[in-house]
Parts: C-alpha cells; sequence; structure tokens
C-alpha cells in the first residue's frame, strides 16, 4: 500500500473528478433516502467524474474509478435500518461486495497492491492515541442518547424487543462498522491518498462516509457528530496506519450506539443514559 507524499494542495484540476465522485455519493445516499427519483442522476454525475479522471490522469482514473466502483455497488439498494433475515442478507452481500470487488480489480486486473488492511504499525501508539479509545465510548455514552433521543432519530431503527433481533441488530451495528473503515478508510481515503495531501483527501472520504451514514439513520443533526467522527477516523488511520486501531475505536463506539438506541425503543431497558 503506498500513498502520495504530504503536499500544501494537489493540481485544481485533479480535484474537479474527485469532488464530483463524492458530490455523486452525496445524491446516491443521502439525496436518494428522500428523493429516489435522483439515483439516475447519481449515478451520471459518478461516470462523468470518472471519465474526466480517466482523461486527465490515468493513474487517478484508475483509482477513482474503484472507490467508484464500491460506491455504485452500494448505490443498487437502500441500507436504512432492517433486521429482517432478506434485508441482513442483502445488505451484507452488498457491502460485501463494495470492499471486495475493488481489492479484487486492483489485485488481479491491475495488478497492484495500492488497497490494504493494514491491521497494526510498528510503531507504539502514544499517550493520547490510547487516551482516544477510553474516551470515544465515554463521550459516545453521554452525547449519542442525547442525540438519537432528542432528535428523534432513533425511530429510523426499529423497534425490537425480540432477542433473536436483537442479536442480528447487534451484529449488523458491528459489521457495517467494521465495513465503514475497510471502504472509507482503508480503501477510499487511501486510494485518494495517493493523489491529494491528507487534508483534502480527508475530506473527500468524509463527505462519502457521512453520505452514507446519512441514508443509514444518523439525520437531522446527525452530521454534527459523523463529519468529525469521519474527519478524525481518517486522520487517525493516516497517523498510526492501523486498521486493528480505527477499527477498535469505531466498534467500541457502535457498541454505545447500539446499547442507546435499544434504550430509546425501550426507556426502562438500560436506564444508564443522561439526556
Amino acid at each position: 500500500m503506498t500513498s502520495a507524499p504530504d503536499r500544501g494542495l494537489a493540481h485544481p484540476a485533479k480535484l474537479v473528478p474527485a469532488i464530483g465522485l463524492s458530490l455523486s455519493a452525496f445524491v446516491l445516499f443521502a439525496l436518494r433516502a428522500s428523493i429516489p427519483e435522483l439515483q439516475p442522476f447519481g449515478l451520471a454525475l459518478l461516470a462523468l467524474s470518472l471519465l474526466g479522471a480517466i482523461l486527465l490522469d490515468r493513474e487517478l482514473g484508475r483509482d477513482l474509478t474503484l472507490i467508484g466502483v464500491g460506491v455504485a455497488i452500494v448505490s443498487t439498494t437502500s441500507v436504512e435500518a432492517d433486521v429482517s433475515w432478506p434485508a441482513f442478507l442483502r445488505i451484507g452481500t452488498v457491502l460485501t461486495l463494495a470492499v471486495a470487488v475493488p481489492f479484487l480489480l486492483d489485485r488481479f486486473v491491475l495488478r497492484r497492491r495500492a488497497i490494504g488492511f493494514p491491521w497494526r504499525s510498528r510503531e507504539k501508539k502514544t499517550r493520547l492515541e490510547l487516551l482516544y479509545v477510553v474516551a470515544v465510548p465515554l463521550l459516545g455514552s453521554l452525547i449519542l442518547p442525547f442525540y438519537f433521543i432528542r432528535s428523534g432519530a432513533y425511530e429510523n431503527w426499529p423497534h425490537i424487543t425480540d432477542v433473536s433481533e436483537l442479536a442480528r441488530f447487534f451484529v449488523g451495528v458491528s459489521a457495517v462498522g467494521t465495513w465503514d473503515e475497510l471502504f472509507f478508510i482503508c480503501t477510499a481515503f487511501t486510494l485518494l491518498r495517493r493523489h491529494f495531501p491528507v487534508w483534502q483527501a480527508n475530506l473527500l472520504q468524509a463527505a462519502i462516509f457521512v453520505s452514507f451514514l446519512w441514508e443509514l439513520g444518523y439525520r437531522a443533526w446527525g452530521p454534527l457528530l459523523t463529519i468529525p467522527f469521519a474527519l478524525l477516523q481518517g486522520w487517525l488511520f493516516a497517523k498510526t496506519r492501523s486498521l486493528g486501531y480505527v477499527l477498535t475505536v469505531h466498534l467500541l463506539f457502535d457498541a454505545i450506539v447500539f446499547l442507546a438506541i435499544v434504550h430509546a425503543h425501550n426507556r426502562d431497558w438500560l436506564p444508564i443514559f443522561l439526556y
């Protein structure tokens, strides 16, 4: 896995198709959740962005196409929360393909190793990085119940009381959190880093990341939480080069998400939150 050296600014022309790709994800995920008729427009914008990248720079075109393939695959289905077995299997299959297809294309068609999943880095974690792992669930337990309940966003997830469905919901929340890191960070952010400095690549991946989370259910003022989280995950991955680290942070956060949503639907369950 390689990345571009840090630069102050990428060539402005290269940013145009990359921004177009991020905007297409905004249309295909965030806007489509409310206006399904916009999906053809989003796909057209995606195709034009990829074509522009290919004409501008072959390597940029290849990398944006890999991201675009994943975005297009996800756009084939709704990812709104649903724990029924058909939805569970459908969404799981689509998300798996969205990570696997770009990875396989990179390895076996392009014959590169641009996409990788580095589990741990050789550098020891700093005290601040270790403190962040503890701080995330603590902050989540204070912020997430307030957000879900006061905004009403918890209603974007189904009301579950059945033990089997609760188990499926927990697995689903954890699986989607894992997928977030595999696609948005290890795939999209890593490929963008080959052409743009960290801050630009991070903003571009965060736009795609937050658009997906909006469709998933983090609506109302959810972006006030998801935008900083997406940017922090990208920055931490660039700094630590460790999937294991950012995934640990994400799964701890998602454990609180699960508990907060369950409590929001069943107020007499888990009465441990303040909001």
